[in-house]
């Protein structure tokens, strides 16, 4: 039990679209992110998923929409929606997300951007 700074976890690592995982809440996982592009179109069938934007602007793809996520706020994507994560212009954004460790990166796709593993920092 301590506390975790998250401004020196995200200096630990440049790689973007890798998560990295920093602490795991029974069965759900805290991981940062680093983004700065799109992503790739996916859904996880049986997994929420818990945006929270730490620096920069995300904008969430959905099929019927686009949602703005600014710095400090949080964006629940439910299980089952196809989504596509976007940051804003060139921007890069840092993430914080929040799903069960049974999360795949692409869920339901796989594609170059796929990630297996998520390396504990």
């Amino acid at each position: 039990m301590y506390p975790i700074n998250l401004k020196e976890k995200f200096n630990k690592f440049n790689k973007q679209w890798h998560p990295h995982q920093i602490a795991v809440v029974d069965d759900m996982q805290v991981i940062l992110a680093k983004i700065q592009g799109e992503f790739v179109w996916h859904k996880h069938d049986d997994e929420d998923e818990l945006f929270y934007v730490q620096k920069g602007t995300l904008e969430m793809h959905f099929r019927d929409k686009i949602e703005i996520v600014n710095e400090g706020e949080i964006l629940v994507v439910p299980k089952g929606v196809e989504h596509c994560p976007k940051s804003l212009g060139d921007d890069e954004v840092h993430l914080l997300l929040f799903e069960k460790i049974t999360t795949r990166h692409t869920g339901n796709v796989q594609h170059e951007k796929t990630q297996t593993e998520y390396p504990k920092i």
